[in-house]
């Protein structure tokens, strides 16, 4: 299986990126795949979801790659990967990132540093999920250039759809002009109370503005306690709470991105290998 680059982005906060990094990571790690998950966001989240609160303390970084990409200095791409007890890796994130954000305005190939990192460590994994911070600034770019596609979480509420235009216009920039085999992974419903009108009418509006030329996918992560809840123990709602609505959600939602892959490398197979 080829290495697949996803990057969860919304300019957006709170609509579930990092949530959903964790627990899709999770179940395609439950399914015998090597994950790999990246935080870049300053704000750490991702890192300390998975358990590691103090951050500032690891000595080598996201940023410490980056800033190695920007000086065209030699340094070992799986330095500072921690291994999770579920089973994936993770790239963790810091402060330190707020800096490298900086110096990315003014650095040569700036688009370029996380792909460049990614570069020598992808193939150790079948999926790298990046987890964005919540702009559409460098950091957020850098992912973009690096990835294969897009997953976009939006939660089911008021505004959430007008939300998706400016980055799905930055998507289009970025196909444009360096990373033309950016493909958008789909739009994942985030936060989704079945009990109100305001989620279904959410999603009658996303499904009907970008169905027709983007992935909706079936799946809604719903808005659970148990899934907020599992981040404070630094594990997935799989091990927090296993038969819970979310830990079910997750699951099938990871088996919709499986089944799409496995849709895509078909029909990218050669006729003559058929």
């Amino acid at each position: 299986m080829k290495s697949k680059v996803i990057a969860i982005a919304n300019q957006k906060g709170g609509v579930g990126k990092t949530t959903t990094a964790v627990n899709l990571g999770a179940a395609l790690a439950r399914r015998g795949e090597r994950v790999l998950l990246v935080d870049a966001d300053p704000q750490g989240n991702l890192t300390s979801s998975l358990g590691w609160p103090n951050a500032d303390e690891l000595d080598v970084t996201l940023a410490t790659h980056l800033a190695a990409a920007i000086r065209d200095a030699d340094f070992p791409p799986r330095a500072g990967v921690l291994s999770h007890a579920e089973g994936f890796d993770l790239m963790p994130a810091n402060i330190d990132l707020a800096v490298t954000d900086i110096e990315l305005v003014t650095a040569m190939c700036r688009e370029e540093a996380m792909r460049s990192w990614l570069d020598g460590i992808k193939g150790s994994y079948d999926r790298v999920l990046i987890d964005c911070m919540p702009s559409l600034g460098m950091l957020t770019v850098n992912a973009l250039a690096a990835a294969d596609s897009v997953l976009i979480p939006v939660q089911a509420q008021h505004l959430a759809a007008k939300g998706m235009t400016e980055l799905v216009k930055t998507i289009s920039r970025v196909q444009r002009k360096i990373n033309p085999g950016l493909a958008i992974e789909g739009v994942l419903l985030t936060l989704y109370d079945v009990r109100t009108n305001l989620s279904k009418e959410t999603e009658a509006k996303i499904r009907e503005e970008y169905g027709p030329r983007l992935k909706v996918f079936k799946t809604k992560i719903p808005a659970a306690t148990k899934i907020a809840e599992a981040s404070a123990f630094g594990e997935s709602v799989f091990v927090h709470d296993g038969r819970g609505k979310g830990a079910v959600a997750y699951e099938a939602f990871a088996e919709e991105v499986v089944a799409r892959g496995k849709r895509e490398r078909d029909t990218l197979r050669p006729a003559v290998a058929r």
